[in-house]
């Protein structure tokens, strides 16, 4: 019976996990759960992964070259989140060990809290529940409507590819920007960057992040933008030059920000900007919601499934070094 270590620490585990992955993956083979609630040290993994074939790993718990190397019987590493930075890929394909990640089961949240967002900076709703809240009447203040604005996509993924066509049917004209994608849409207009950024009212941020993309969003990004326009970025923390954020918002040069990542533990939003009145920070919760937790979780089961069938997995990416998957193949 394979065994299979899942890193979740107890009280994250009917949250981040969910009973019904649990036990879907209780019927594959033997689960080995950790007791203790502080992040695991890379020797306590190497401890309870002992004998383990599989390890299914929330984002704290890193991969490392230690624990592919030691554990002789790890067949496949698999986590249950699209973010892989934390694990050492090489050193697994060195040892043969298959490396997995999750699916963007979080699509549709994200677009949510998008268009959530920019409904709030638009008609600045958090300013009016916190003084409502505190017994005083929130002086009226004019609003903006989404209907007849422009919003500009950079990054046409999964997510902007969901959110185009909801803005379109809202009335918000979107144009979108991708060196990496020039598949047509009847849903936005492809642009250059320079024209997205001059002509948006919401630029919102969904690029890639690498080397490349890092702080993308600097001074001159921001000096681009059309003036007294809203920023939202809801991918990685990495692509924008915080510093240059402030600054662009200090001097009013665009009206307002919302952030769910940012530079911070876990890409979450740092405190500097979290704070400014002109800027809705959340830490990195667009995808918190059990539709997008429980995509990810049951895909882990599914990918640990396919192996103990002898088939690769959906979400492998390195299976042409993962010679371990021998074990299980007939």
């Amino acid at each position: 019976m394979a065994r299979i270590f899942l890193t979740y620490a107890p009280s994250a585990r009917a949250t981040w996990y969910g009973e019904k992955a649990l036990n879907e993956l209780s019927t594959l083979g033997e689960l080995v759960l950790r007791t203790k609630e502080d992040d695991l040290t890379q020797q306590e993994v190497l401890e309870l992964s002992e004998d383990c074939d599989f390890i299914i790993s929330d984002k704290p718990t890193a991969g490392s070259e230690a624990l592919f190397r030691e554990n002789k019987n790890l067949v496949a590493f698999l986590r249950c989140a699209m973010d892989v930075k934390s694990i050492d890929i090489d050193a697994a394909s060195k040892h043969g060990v298959l490396v997995t990640q999750a699916g963007p089961g979080f699509v549709q949240a994200v677009s949510e809290l998008i268009i959530g967002q920019m409904i709030n900076l638009a008609r600045d709703l958090p300013r009016y529940y916190a003084t409502y809240q505190q017994g005083t009447l929130p002086p009226q203040r004019t609003g903006r409507q989404l209907a007849g604005s422009t919003a500009g996509i950079i990054g046409f993924g999964n997510i902007g590819r969901t959110i185009a066509p909801t803005l379109k049917s809202l009335g918000v004209r979107v144009l979108a920007h991708d060196p990496y994608s020039s598949t047509p849409t009847h849903a936005a207009d492809m642009v250059d960057l320079d024209t997205l950024l001059k002509n948006s009212d919401y630029v919102i941020c969904l690029a890639i992040y690498n080397e490349e993309t890092d702080s993308m969003a600097n001074a001159r990004f921001f000096d681009r933008m059309k003036d007294g326009s809203f920023f939202i970025n809801a991918s990685r923390g990495g692509l924008v030059d915080e510093y240059a954020l402030a600054q662009a918002l200090a001097r009013g040069k665009i009206a307002g920000a919302a952030i769910d990542v940012g530079r911070g533990y876990d890409d979450h939003p740092s405190h500097a900007l979290a704070t400014r009145p002109d800027v809705l920070a959340t830490p990195h919760i667009g995808g918190m919601v059990p539709e997008a937790i429980a995509y990810q979780a049951c895909q882990t089961v599914q990918q640990v499934r396919a192996i103990l069938s002898g088939h690769l997995p959906e979400g492998a990416i390195n299976p042409d070094s993962a010679y371990r998957l021998k074990k299980f193949q007939s």
